[in-house]
């Protein structure tokens, strides 16, 4: 299943990194492979069982991502949603509507600015969003269940040091006790 709602951000690797037909037989740069494909696989595995379940009802990976976030904060303005999710609001538009029409998401005006579009999770969307969650999380504690007990912490610094640090400064922080 594709991401199609990634806004791309240019990379370009260092001269001494890039590879390319040209250059086929010459030996490969020092770059870390192994993390490389871990991250790829680990990825496609902590995706795959909600994958299926949103496949089920003709849902993908967007959805999943647009519920995840309505359900963790909800009123969610439309306008926050897009920043966090760096995706355009045409690719959020189909994505909405279908939540909505599906009666997972519910819109509605802000109290001040009636413009403003405030987004949350309905009863059913709340159930799902937690069951894709429970799934993750569990794939989550069965893959840090042997580490020492401060292991957690290196994990969760490792993937905050992985996202962009503009972005990172202005993700908010939210307490896994809500959850319940």
């Amino acid at each position: 299943m594709a991401d199609v709602n990634f806004v791309p951000r240019p990379v370009v690797a260092p001269a001494a990194a890039r590879v390319g037909p040209a250059d086929s037989a010459a030996p490969l740069p020092d770059l870390d492979f192994e993390l490389i494909e871990l991250m790829f696989f680990a990825y496609r595995d902590f995706v795959a069982e909600p994958d299926q379940t949103l496949a089920a009802i003709g849902f993908g990976r967007a959805h999943h991502r647009v519920l995840h976030f309505v359900n963790r904060q909800p009123g969610l303005r439309v306008t926050d949603l897009l920043e966090t999710l760096r995706i355009t609001k045409q690719s959020l538009g189909r994505v909405l509507k279908q939540l909505i029409d599906d009666g997972y998401v519910e819109q509605t005006p802000g109290a001040v600015d009636r413009r403003e579009r405030l987004l949350a999770p309905t009863e059913k969307g709340r159930r799902l969003a937690l069951d894709l969650a429970g799934r993750q999380h569990a794939r989550l504690e069965a893959a840090l269940a042997d580490l020492p007990a401060e292991g957690r912490d290196h994990v969760r610094g490792f993937l905050s040091r992985m996202i962009d640090p503009a972005p990172r400064a202005g993700l908010v922080a939210l307490d896994p006790a809500e959850e319940s």
